[in-house]
């Protein structure tokens, strides 16, 4: 503990850091914008959300939240990294379900769905009626 509260950890630090610089507010995030443009940023902000959502994710299933089958219909590179994976567009069917619904997620490299392939959902809090991607729930 400091003198003045308990000092905060790296990790919330530099979390505290990507959500100014996602939200274009503070110092890092009026520098981000300045710096990279507004194509450039937008791509950020994006890849900051991606990475927003699998954090979500992860505390949904810890919770025991209820997930939902659904088939890899395509799979499409973005072309960016987060942390060395890939943020790509997948396209899925869920089970029981009439359409179809795309996201855009991290997924791990050294697990990247194919076409054909059964992965799991977590409906979003957030946005009702939208999902989360969580992954092909193999646990490692």
């Amino acid at each position: 503990m400091g003198i003045f509260g308990r000092r905060k950890s790296r990790e919330e630090r530099a979390a505290e850091i990507a959500g100014k610089v996602a939200s274009g507010k503070g110092f890092h995030g009026r520098a981000a914008r300045a710096f990279l443009g507004e194509a450039d940023f937008a791509g950020v902000q994006q890849s900051i959300g991606a990475y927003n959502s699998a954090v979500d994710v992860r505390r949904l299933l810890a919770a025991g939240a209820p997930t939902t089958q659904a088939v890899v219909v395509s799979i499409s590179d973005t072309g960016r990294l987060v942390n060395f994976d890939p943020v790509v567009d997948l396209v899925l069917q869920p089970s029981g379900a009439a359409g179809r619904v795309t996201l855009r997620t991290i997924v791990s490299k050294l697990r990247i769905p194919r076409a054909g392939d059964q992965v799991l959902l977590v409906a979003d809090p957030g946005r009702p009626g939208h999902y989360l991607y969580a992954g092909d729930g193999v646990q490692r």
